[in-house]
């Protein structure tokens, strides 16, 4: 099924006509990073994918080999075909640690690696939660989030062809690094039947730990001996604290990576067939504690990537120094026993991210991760390659947004405010200049905050489900902006004696539309503000007799907008500043 459906992206990446777009979402990070949790890697419970072996898919971490502390009893040992056994688990004080996550399942005791027995039926569900391990509906139980406990309650119903002997186990996670799998529990025997024979004691299978580089890396061959994705561009990880590096090179019949960056828990790369999340194949070398994990991982959708089993990644080796995690690691061009990794002789957009992590476990990325502008083949010509965390169709939104607010609809407000006077004999197309310039102004701001709206759903193909403020921030400002022209239309005279009061609304429409987007691009605001703050100084100056000033100075601080001139220009009576009424 996965080969198929990568096929289809295949196919519908290279066919004619189809373009991919050309932005990124917070991919990743989303991608690694969006439903994560510090407990555990599935805070929800949904562990279907652990049923056959009972293991949490916790990176690097092997199960605990120390006598679990946990406890798994019931409440009797003898039991015919569909009888019903209570199982309780718990953590008793003060050996036991309250645990984060469970799992629990009832095997045949003479083969306790075959398929689940018999089905659960919930106590608590507001604590556990039914599974469904194979074709059995209700087969195992798990925990429904990361928060503790202590004991957990279940009731075994034993089908009508139960074996003999019946034996409980369970799996405990106390927190995403420290855990107990396959814990045995206590044995359950139909009534006349003997006690199961005794099996062989199980050993783990044995990991290979990474090692611990002497140096860091270096940018040194990059574009000659090996393909470098850097940020910022051409920076140097051996003298950069602050550079984000991925580089990756030919090894006989594997790839050698290597990856770092600065990060208060995990750096982390994917490889895309678009420049969207789905169906990725990703790297992580995550923080814990005094050492980095280095796993492989499969991510479907914006969800928790699922890591690959051991083994796919070999001569492993890491470093921590200045809070940069920096990781190596081999991966064989082909994998044919783990469909999830990709062929690295074919061509991919490359995301690179970073992010928090706790006790080993990730979190959502803070920063919009690197996207490679082309798609690259992992294993072809060495290369610098580039990349850009902002879509070009988001910086146009962004710059359309920022142009309209700082430097149209200031320019509107000042002339509407300082130039009536000085205009106030000329006309032009039957109505006076200030009039015309102002009202023209204004319209065009609308169209462009319009214009400026649409991109980022363009972008998206919607609306997003993971919106934050800045999303409902965008809105609000579309509606006041969609409101200005509304409310000039319906603006009384200005000897009407309501004319303040609605005066007074749309200049409190346009204040609070305008302060919303003075959030972005704080240093290059801060210029224009303070120029704008002393045009608008001068300009009220000269408007009250104060100081003369000529009329190239005048028509000068034009070019220097500041929302603020609108705050100032607020201070005033509302009768100085009737945006949209006409002055005959």
């Amino acid at each position: 099924m996965l080969i198929a459906q990568r096929e289809g992206r295949r196919q519908q990446r290279h066919s004619a006509g189809w373009n991919p777009p050309q932005l990124t979402m917070p991919f990743f990070l989303v991608l690694l990073g969006a439903c994560l949790v510090p407990a555990a890697a599935y805070p929800s419970g949904q562990v279907t994918v652990s049923c056959k072996d009972m293991l949490p898919r916790h990176g690097s971490h092997a199960p605990n080999p120390a006598p679990s502390p946990y406890e798994l009893t019931a409440e009797k040992t003898i039991f015919h075909p569909g009888d019903q056994i209570k199982v309780t688990l718990s953590a008793p004080a003060p050996v036991a640690k309250p645990f984060n996550g469970f799992l629990i399942e009832a095997r045949d005791a003479a083969n306790l690696n075959g398929d689940v027995v018999g089905t659960f039926t919930l106590v608590n569900s507001a604590t556990s939660q039914l599974l469904n391990c194979g074709p059995l509906q209700g087969s195992a139980v798990s925990h429904t989030s990361a928060d503790k406990q202590t004991d957990v309650q279940v009731i075994w119903n034993a089908p009508k062809d139960a074996p003999r002997s019946v034996q409980f186990l369970a799996t405990v996670v106390e927190h995403y690094s420290v855990y107990w799998a396959k814990i045995p529990g206590p044995v359950v025997s139909q009534s006349g039947g003997s006690p199961p024979p005794t099996l062989p004691s199980t050993t783990l299978a044995e990991t290979t730990t990474p090692s611990e580089l002497s140096a860091p890396f270096s940018s040194e061959g990059c574009g000659t001996s090996m393909s470098c994705f850097r940020d910022p561009e051409g920076c140097d990880p051996g003298s950069d604290a602050q550079c984000f590096f991925l580089s990756f090179a030919n090894v006989g019949h594997a790839v050698q990576f290597q990856l770092s960056g600065p990060a208060e828990g995990y750096v982390s790369f994917a490889l895309s067939f678009d420049k969207w999340m789905g169906n990725d194949d990703v790297y992580l070398c995550v923080q814990n504690g005094d050492i980095v994990d280095i796993d492989a991982a499969y991510a479907e959708g914006r969800t928790h990537p699922e890591l690959a089993p051991k083994g796919v990644l070999t001569d492993a080796a890491w470093r921590l120094s200045d809070g940069n995690v920096q990781c190596r690691f081999r991966r064989d061009i082909h994998v044919p026993s783990d469909e999830r990794r990709f062929d690295l002789n074919e061509s991919f957009y490359i995301f690179l991210a970073h992010g928090a992590a706790e006790s080993g476990a990730i979190r959502r990325h803070h920063r919009q991760p690197l996207i490679s502008t082309k798609e690259k083949v992992i294993c072809g010509t060495p290369e610098n390659l580039a990349g850009s965390r902002s879509p070009l169709i988001i910086k146009f939104h962004g710059a359309l947004m920022l142009s309209v607010w700082l430097t149209v609809v200031s320019t509107a407000v000042i002339v509407a405010r300082y130039f009536k006077l000085d205009w106030a004999s000329k006309t032009l197309f039957g109505q006076k200049v200030w009039f015309q310039v102002h009202r023209g102004l204004m319209t065009v701001a609308v169209l462009l905050t319009c214009a400026a709206f649409t991109l980022p759903f363009i972008y998206r193909g919607g609306w997003s489900k993971r919106a934050k403020a800045h999303a409902y921030l965008g809105c609000v400002v579309m509606v006041l902006a969609i409101l200005q022209p509304l409310g000039a239309a319906f603006r009384p005279h200005p000897d009407s004696t309501r004319a303040v009061s609605v005066a007074a609304v749309v200049l409190g429409i346009q204040q609070q539309a305008l302060l919303l987007a003075s959030l972005a691009c704080v240093g290059v605001i801060a210029g224009v503000l303070s120029w704008g703050l002393v045009a608008v100084l001068l300009l009220e100056l000269h408007r009250r007799g104060l100081a003369k000033l000529g009329l190239l100075s005048c028509l000068f601080s034009l070019f220097h907008f500041s929302p603020l001139k609108i705050c100032l220009a607020h201070l005033q009576p509302p009768t100085f500043h009737k945006c949209g009424t006409k002055h005959k």
